[in-house]
C-alpha cells in the first residue's frame, strides 16, 4: 500500500504563495462582510434571541442540504453502457439539420449541468437556435467495476454515439468534454463537422494556470504521480467525487465562504434561497471519476501537457491537432481561475482551421457560468449557436450514403505526421 506522500513547501511556487495569501485575505473579508450585514438586517428586523436560533437552523439546513440533481428537458436515454449514457432532446423532430452532440464537463459532478434548470439550459439554449437534433452524452459515476476505465473507452462511446445519432455531426465541449471533443475531432475529423468549446484547456500550462500550479506543487516539483495514485487508491480505485470537490473550493476558497456569507446575510431573501438550493444540488451532489482515466489525465495532459507538444498518442495513434479543419467556436470567461481563457483559444493556433473560421468570445464571469449562466446563455451561446446553425443547414440534406462514403474517404488517408 502507497504511503501518504510528503509535500515539501518548498516547492510551493512564488505565484501558489501569493494565491494562497489573496484567498487568506479574501475570505476573512467575505466571512466579516456576511456577518456584518446579517446582524444589520437582524437589528432592523427587530429579531428577538428566538429569531435568531431560527434563523441558524435556516442557514444550517440550506448549507447541509444535499439532493439528487436532475435533467430539466425533455429527452430519453437512447444508448448506454457502464460508463455513459447518450440522452436525445430531439423530441421526434423531422428536421434535417446537422445534429449537435455535447460533452458535458467530468469532473465529479453530475452531466445535467448542460441541463441546469428549465431557465438555465444550455440544450435549450441549441434547440432554440434551430439545432432541433440535439443529443447530450451523461458520464456516470464511477464504481469498482469501472475503476479501469480509460480514454479510449470514452472515446469508443463518443463514436458510437456519432454512428448512432448519424454523423458528421457538430460537437459541443465544456470544460474536461472539451479536450476530450478536441481529441475526438483530431483522431476522426471526417465525424465532426463544427467544433465548439467553452472553458476547455488544451494548452494546459497557459495563462495563469492555478491548477498547474498545483500540479507541480504536489507532485514536489517533479513529474511524480506518486500524491495522485495514493488518492486513487485510498478511493479503491476511484477518485472520489468529494476529493474532487474539495479541490475545486481549495483552488479558490474564498468563493466559497463568500457564497455562505452571502447565504447567511439573505437567510429571508426566498428567491436567493431558491436559487441557492439550486445550485448546491448540483455542486455536492458529486460522483467518482475512474482511477485509470484520472491518472491519465494528470500525466499526459496536466503534468506533460502533451496535447500541444504533439506528444499525446491514443491507441497507437498521435493525436495531431493539424488534422482539425472545421470551423471553431471557442468560448472563454475572463474571470476562469480554472481555465484562463489563453488555454482555451489556444486551439485557434494549433489546428488547420483557417482564420476567418475561428470564432472566439469571452464572458465576464468565471467557469461555471460558461455552462449554465446567465450572461453566458443569454449573450454568447446564442450567437454561437446561431452560426452553427447557419453552417448547418448547408449540407444538411446529403444522401447518409455520400456521407459515409465521404468518411470512408477519409480515413483512408494517411496520418498527418506529429510535429
Amino acid at each position: 500500500m502507497l504511503c501518504p506522500p510528503v509535500v515539501n513547501p518548498a516547492t510551493y511556487s512564488p505565484r501558489l504563495f501569493e494565491r494562497l495569501a489573496e484567498s487568506s485575505n479574501e475570505m476573512w473579508r467575505a466571512g466579516l462582510g456576511g456577518w456584518s450585514d446579517y446582524w444589520a438586517g437582524a437589528v432592523g428586523r427587530g429579531a428577538t434571541p428566538w429569531g435568531v436560533a431560527t434563523d441558524a437552523a435556516r442557514y444550517w439546513s440550506a448549507a447541509t442540504r444535499r439532493e439528487q440533481p436532475e435533467w430539466h428537458s425533455e429527452h430519453e436515454v437512447v444508448l448506454e453502457c457502464p460508463f455513459a449514457r447518450l440522452r436525445d432532446f430531439s423530441a421526434g423532430t423531422r428536421s434535417k439539420v446537422v445534429p449537435t452532440l455535447v460533452l458535458p464537463p467530468q469532473a465529479g459532478h453530475d452531466s445535467c449541468i448542460v441541463d441546469f434548470s428549465p431557465s438555465q439550459s444550455q440544450m435549450k439554449v441549441i434547440r432554440a437556435a434551430g439545432l432541433k437534433r440535439a443529443f447530450s452524452l451523461d458520464w456516470i459515476g464511477a464504481t469498482p467495476e469501472t475503476a479501469g476505465t480509460t480514454v479510449d473507452d470514452y472515446l469508443a462511446f463518443i463514436r458510437r454515439s456519432i454512428e448512432h445519432i448519424g454523423g458528421p455531426v457538430n460537437l459541443v465541449g465544456d470544460c474536461q468534454g472539451g479536450w476530450l471533443a478536441t481529441i475526438y475531432a483530431a483522431l476522426h475529423p471526417e465525424d465532426v463537422h463544427t467544433l465548439t468549446i467553452a472553458g476547455a484547456p488544451i494548452d494546459f500550462h497557459a495563462g495563469d494556470a492555478v491548477i498547474y500550479d498545483w500540479v507541480e506543487t504536489l507532485a514536489g516539483g517533479k513529474r511524480d504521480l506518486a500524491f495522485y495514485r495514493w488518492v486513487v487508491e485510498r478511493g479503491g480505485g476511484v477518485l472520489r467525487g468529494e476529493h474532487m470537490l474539495n479541490g475545486f473550493i481549495l483552488i479558490k476558497p474564498e468563493n466559497e465562504v463568500a457564497k455562505h456569507a452571502q447565504l447567511l446575510s439573505r437567510l429571508h431573501d426566498d428567491g436567493h434561497m431558491e436559487r441557492h438550493r439550486a445550485f448546491e444540488t448540483w455542486f455536492k451532489h458529486t460522483q467518482d471519476i475512474a482511477g485509470a482515466f484520472y491518472l491519465w489525465i494528470v500525466e499526459h495532459l496536466f503534468t506533460n501537457n502533451e496535447l500541444v507538444r504533439g506528444e499525446l498518442e491514443i491507441g497507437g495513434e498521435v493525436v495531431d491537432l493539424r488534422r482539425i479543419k472545421c470551423p471553431l467556436y471557442l468560448l472563454a470567461g475572463e474571470k476562469d481561475h480554472i481555465t484562463p481563457p489563453a488555454q482555451v483559444f489556444a486551439l485557434g493556433d494549433f489546428a488547420s482551421t483557417p482564420a476567418d473560421n475561428v470564432t472566439t468570445r469571452t464572458t465576464s464571469g468565471g467557469h461555471l457560468g460558461l455552462f449554465m449562466g446567465g450572461e453566458a446563455l443569454r449573450e454568447h451561446w446564442p450567437p454561437i449557436l446561431s452560426a452553427v446553425y447557419e453552417r448547418s443547414r448547408a449540407g444538411a440534406d446529403r444522401p447518409i450514403a455520400e456521407r459515409r462514403a465521404r468518411r470512408q474517404t477519409v480515413r483512408a488517408r494517411p496520418a498527418i505526421p506529429a510535429p
